[in-house]
């Protein structure tokens, strides 16, 4: 086994793993290298494997051709410990990390989440003017909300000297609309608390869920809800003209620096 020396972009590659739990290969090659498909990020990515810096698995009901899902391995957890002054087990890692993703129903929730920050952040990389000056994990928006809410994600948009701060909700279309109505209400009662409107964005699979929470979430001007599609958030992107808010009667759509 070839030790390799870690470079600030190894660095910034294992704290994304810690951030998010799991990664797949494209993920990891369109946020550090040239793209999906790059095979620097396929080496770069077995040599964490073979130094124990990442572990790696394929869910098996993906298919053959399903990618590389990776999550931190004991030395990538040691290294981004010992640079936050704590113990790999004081950051949440566990040994079984992989094994318990891999047999997780909650793994698609996982990777498309991650999916929405990678979207974000290449968007903001090639937006001029642009800056994702924020985004917090699940983990860490339980901490500091978690008596009434708990996100799918925290971000800070920054655009053009407009500063977005909002809630990011991804939605595989599982959960019935009530308990989303449910989840509505809990942010309305945080607003009330903190005296701050943030709004919330939800990502959702297609047309026809957008158009159902748009008709039941009407967070009203205490909570402005506003929501896209996956495939949307992709093409042509969260910057673009894709935001539905909940409850508008126009069918409207803004980009997201009008979200602010």
């Amino acid at each position: 086994m070839a030790t390799i020396r870690l470079t600030e972009r190894d660095l910034r590659i294992l704290d994304t793993l810690h951030l998010h739990r799991v990664l797949t290969t494209p993920q990891i090659g369109e946020l550090f290298f040239s793209g999906t498909a790059s095979r620097a990020a396929q080496r770069r990515l077995l040599g964490f494997a073979e130094n124990d810096l990442a572990d790696r698995f394929t869910p098996r009901h993906h298919g053959w051709n399903a990618p590389h899902h990776w999550t931190l391995g004991p030395e990538g957890a040691r290294v981004v410990a010992t640079r936050l002054g704590l113990t790999p087990k004081q950051i949440g890692y566990r040994p079984d990390t992989h094994l318990r993703l891999r047999a997780s129903t909650r793994l698609g929730h996982a990777t498309g989440l991650a999916q929405t920050y990678v979207r974000f952040a290449t968007t903001a990389r090639a937006t001029p003017g642009a800056t994702l000056q924020r985004w917090w994990s699940e983990a860490r928006c339980r901490t500091a909300w978690g008596h009434r809410v708990c996100p799918d994600g925290y971000l800070r948009w920054r655009q053009d000297g407009t500063t977005l701060d909002a809630f990011v909700e991804y939605d595989t279309g599982t959960e019935p609309l009530v308990r989303l109505t449910e989840k509505i209400s809990r942010y309305r009662d945080l607003a009330v608390e903190t005296r701050l409107a943030t709004p919330v964005l939800f990502v959702v699979p297609g047309p026809r869920r957008l158009t159902s929470l748009c008709r039941v979430l009407d967070g009203g001007p205490r909570v402005p809800v506003h929501v896209t599609t996956h495939a949307r958030l992709a093409y042509p992107g969260p910057t673009r003209p894709v935001w539905r808010r909940a409850g508008d009667p126009d069918c409207g759509v803004r980009p997201l620096v009008e979200l602010a």
